[in-house]
C-alpha cells in the first residue's frame, strides 16, 4: 500500500527516478556535441568525405537524444514546485538565478543554433555551419557549468546568508558559483560525459567492424573512441582522486560511508576495504576483504593523517553506507575497465591488428553502455552521500518536502514510471536502431602502411561493393 510508505520517501524516489532518467541524456549529448564539432572540423580541414558522412550519421542520433533530454529535464524541474516546494522557497533566491543563467546563456545557444547544425549546411555554407556546430558544443558545456554550480553549492554551500524567514539569500555570487567543490565536480562530470560518448561511439564502431572489418567509417569511429579512452581515462582517474580529497575535506561523512568505515582511525593507517557488506543498523561492515594501509594512502596520500569513520557523526546525520559503498565501487570498476580497454587498444595498434581484433571489438561492444552506468552510480554516490541534507549541513531533506499526502505522491510516481518507460523506452529503441545502421561510406580500408595504425587510413573505391540504400 502506498500509505504504508511516507510521502517524503516516495518524493525522494520520484526525484531519483526522474533525475536518473534525465542525466543519461546530457551525459551523452555533452560529449556527442563536441564529437560532432571535431568531425565537422576534420571534414573542413581534410575534405575527406568519410568525416562528413560520420557527422551526418551522428547528428541524427544527437537530435533525438537532445530532444529526450529536454523533455526529461522539463518534467524533472516541475518537481521543485510540487514535491519540493519548501526547498524551492528556501533556496530560490540563490538557485533560481543560477538556473535562469543556464537557460539564458546555455540552452538558448543550443536551441538557437541546433537547427543550423542539423539542416543549415547548404544554406549558410561550411564555415558558418562549423560555427553553429561549435556553438552548440559550447552551449552543452555551459549548461554543465551552471547545473554543476547549482548542485555543488548544495554540496558545499558558501557565499550566502539566511534571512529572518529562513531563506538562503546571496551575499557573494563569486563564492556561490565557484564554491569549494565546483571545479572538481565540473571537471569530473565533463570528462565522464566525454568517456560515456567515447565508449558509445567505440561500441557502435566495433559492432560494425565485427560485421565488416573493412568499413572505413566504422574504423574511424572505433579509432577515435579508443584514443579518447586511452588518453582521457587516466586524466579522469586523477580528477576523481582530486575530487575525493576535496570531498574528504568538506564531506567526511560521505567518504566514510563510501569506504565502509564505521570506526574512526585517529592515527591514520586505515585499510582499503575492497569488498564487504555494510550494515548500517549494526554499525559495521561484515565479511571485509581489505588491504592494510592502502585506504590512508588513497584517501590522504599519507599514512598518519587521522580519518573519521561514521562513528564520528550523530546517527541521524549519517548517509547510507549500504548504498553508496557499492555504487562507488561499481563506478571505480567501470573506470578501471575503461583504462584496460584503452591500453588493450594501444597494444592492438602496436601489434597491427587493431581493425581485425575481434576480441577487442567484442569487449568494446560490451563496454558501450558502461559510461551511463558509471554516471548513474556517481550521481547516486553524490546524492545519497549528501543525505540527510538537501543543502549540506544546513537544510535537511525532511524539512525540504512539500506537505503532500503519500497517496498523491505515489500516484504521480506510478504515472511517471509508466510514461517514462513508454516514451523514453521507445526513444532509446529508436536510437539503437539508428546506431545499427551501417555507416554510409561505400569504401573500404586500404590495408597498407603505418597510417593505418594511427586511424588515418587511405581509401580506395570499392567497385565490387553492393549498392546501399540511403538508410543504410
Amino acid at each position: 500500500m502506498l500509505s504504508d510508505i511516507s510521502a517524503i520517501d516516495l518524493a525522494r524516489f520520484q526525484f531519483a527516478f526522474t533525475i536518473s532518467a534525465h542525466i543519461i541524456f546530457p551525459a551523452f549529448t555533452i560529449g556527442l556535441a563536441s564529437y560532432l564539432a571535431v568531425l565537422n572540423a576534420l571534414w573542413l580541414w581534410r575534405r575527406d568525405p568519410a568525416y562528413l558522412r560520420l557527422f551526418d550519421y551522428w547528428k541524427t542520433i544527437f537530435a533525438v537524444v537532445f530532444g529526450m533530454g529536454v523533455v526529461s529535464g522539463i518534467v524533472m524541474s516541475y518537481q521543485f514546485g510540487t514535491n519540493w516546494s519548501v526547498f524551492s522557497d528556501k533556496t530560490g533566491p540563490v538557485l533560481g538565478p543560477l538556473m535562469g543563467y543556464e537557460v539564458l546563456s546555455a540552452f538558448f545557444l543550443e536551441a538557437g543554433f541546433l537547427g543550423i547544425m542539423l539542416f543549415g549546411r547548404e544554406r549558410v555554407g561550411d564555415r558558418l555551419h562549423m560555427a553553429a556546430t561549435a556553438i552548440v558544443a559550447v552551449g552543452t558545456l555551459m549548461s554543465a557549468f551552471w547545473i554543476l554550480s547549482v548542485n555543488s553549492w548544495m554540496q558545499t554551500p558558501q557565499g550566502h546568508a539566511i534571512n529572518e524567514v529562513g531563506q538562503f539569500v546571496p551575499e557573494d555570487w563569486w563564492a556561490i558559483v565557484f564554491n569549494p567543490s565546483f571545479p572538481y565536480r565540473l571537471v569530473h562530470m565533463v570528462l565522464a560525459a566525454y568517456l560515456t560518448t567515447a565508449f558509445v561511439v567505440g561500441g557502435v564502431g566495433a559492432w560494425h567492424l565485427l560485421r565488416n572489418s573493412e568499413s572505413r567509417g566504422a574504423g574511424i569511429m572505433f579509432s577515435m573512441a579508443m584514443w579518447m579512452a586511452l588518453i582521457v581515462t587516466p586524466i579522469q582517474i586523477f580528477a576523481g582522486d582530486q575530487h575525493g580529497l576535496n570531498t574528504l575535506e568538506y564531506q567526511p561523512a560521505k567518504v566514510a560511508a563510501m569506504e565502509g568505515h564505521y570506526e574512526s582511525f585517529p592515527e591514520g593507517r586505515a585499510p582499503l576495504i575492497l569488498f564487504g557488506l555494510p550494515d548500517d543498523a549494526a554499525g559495521e561492515t561484515h565479511y571485509k576483504v581489505e588491504i592494510p594501509l592502502l585506504g590512508s594512502l588513497i584517501l590522504t596520500h599519507g599514512l598518519d593523517t587521522p580519518i573519521q569513520g561514521l562513528d564520528a557523526f550523530p546517527a541521524d546525520e549519517r548517509p547510507k553506507s549500504a548504498v553508496i559503498f557499492w555504487t562507488f565501487r561499481i563506478m571505480v570498476a567501470v573506470g578501471v575497465a575503461m583504462l584496460g580497454i584503452g591500453l588493450w587498444s594501444a597494444w592492438a595498434r602496436w601489434r597491427g591488428n587493431f581493425y581485425e581484433n575481434r576480441w577487442l571489438h567484442l569487449a568494446a561492444v560490451a563496454m558501450g553502455p558502461t559510461g551511463f552506468l558509471a554516471v548513474l552510480c556517481g550521481w547516486i554516490t553524490t546524492e545519497v552521500g549528501r543525505q540527510p541534507y538537501t543543502v549540506y549541513g544546513l537544510l535537511r531533506t525532511d524539512e525540504s518536502a512539500a506537505p503532500l499526502q503519500a497517496d498523491a505522491v505515489g500516484t504521480s510516481l506510478l504515472a511517471f514510471i509508466v510514461v517514462y518507460f513508454f516514451v523514453f523506452g521507445s526513444g532509446t529503441f529508436y536510437v539503437m536502431r539508428l546506431m545499427s545502421r551501417r555507416p554510409k561510406d561505400g569504401m573500404v580500408i586500404d590495408d597498407i602502411g603505418p597510417t593505418r595504425a594511427a586511424g588515418i587510413t587511405p581509401i580506395v573505391a570499392n567497385p565490387t561493393a553492393p549498392h546501399r540504400t540511403p538508410g543504410e
